[in-house]
Parts: structure tokens; sequence; C-alpha cells
């Protein structure tokens, strides 16, 4: 089921699957002066790209640990599998 909330203004998506929200990012930021490149910025950062990795080894069972370590490398940051 899809709805739409509004924070300052912003109207946002959100995607309500299996009782857990999704909120879309670009909707978040599109009231933000180069909100795109925000989300770039936070994507790319290796804190990031750690999380989203630890993340998906819990909740993926075909998680894929190689092509994840080609990008945790391309990202400057060594990802241990």
């Amino acid at each position: 089921m899809k709805k739409e909330i509004e924070v300052k203004g912003v109207k946002v998506q959100v995607l309500i699957k299996e009782k857990s929200d999704y909120f879309s990012l670009t909707d978040m930021t599109s009231g933000i002066k180069e909100g795109s490149g925000l989300i770039g910025k936070w994507i790319s950062n290796k804190n990031t790209i750690e999380y989203l990795g630890i993340w998906e080894q819990i909740h993926n069972s075909n998680f894929n640990y190689t092509e994840f370590g080609v990008i945790g490398s391309d990202a400057g940051t060594l990802v241990k599998s």
C-alpha cells in the first residue's frame, strides 16, 4: 500500500509493506537545495556502505559477498565478509 505524508510542506511518498514503512529519500530531499547531491554523498559514504553490507548479510540470503566487496573497494572501504 502506498500513502503520502507531508513534512514541513514537502509531500513524501510512503510504501507500506508487511508492517514496515519505506520513505522516499528523493521526496524527502526535494525541498533542499541540491538534495539529490546530498543523497549521493550519503549513499557513497563508507559508513553507509558498511551499514548496508551488514544489513544485507543479515536479511538477504542471496547476498553477493563478492560483488559487494568490489562495491566496498570502490567506495574506499575494506569490506570483511
